[in-house]
């Protein structure tokens, strides 16, 4: 048996650099789109429980058996605010459970006599800018607008 001996050409030289390098930004630029886009949905997910802890504390504390209907005073509204930012009822600036959420970002209301709803509205902004920039025309934004409703029967 004869080994057979691969020699490289001349003229192939550097092919595989270059293919790297023109590869290379686009596979970085899906990597860092894919890592946006997973914490993207971990924000939107977090505001999701956030919503859900505030309008469970809210159903709780909302019914007023002497009237028969939902009654939300002013400190239970500041209260589920707080549930809904910091997840305690007490402000406590600096440990929102999202970044840049604040409590004029949550809505809360009564829906009818027996139903209490409590929304949250946040912009996602990514981490690489607010937008991006386009060659015929405006900026692209890259702000997406995340909200979380939910409704829920007083208790």
């Amino acid at each position: 048996m004869a080994t057979v001996a691969f020699r490289r050409r001349k003229d192939q030289q550097g092919v595989a650099m270059v293919e790297f390098a023109v590869a290379l930004p686009l596979l970085l630029l899906l990597l860092f789109a894919v890592a946006e886009f997973g914490r993207m949905l971990y924000h939107y997910n977090t505001l999701l429980q956030s919503n859900r802890d505030a309008v469970r504390y809210l159903a709780g504390k909302a019914w007023n058996g002497t009237l028969g209907q939902v009654a939300i005073t002013p400190a239970l509204q500041t209260e589920t605010r707080n549930i809904a930012v910091y997840g305690v009822p007490v402000a406590q600036p600096g440990n929102e459970v999202v970044p840049g959420l604040s409590v004029t970002n949550v809505q809360v209301g009564a829906v009818g006599t027996t139903h209490v709803q409590v929304s949250i509205s946040y912009v996602f902004q990514p981490v690489i800018g607010n937008s991006i920039p386009a060659f015929v025309g405006d900026a692209i934004t890259l702000n997406i607008p995340l909200i979380a409703t939910t409704v829920m029967r007083a208790l």
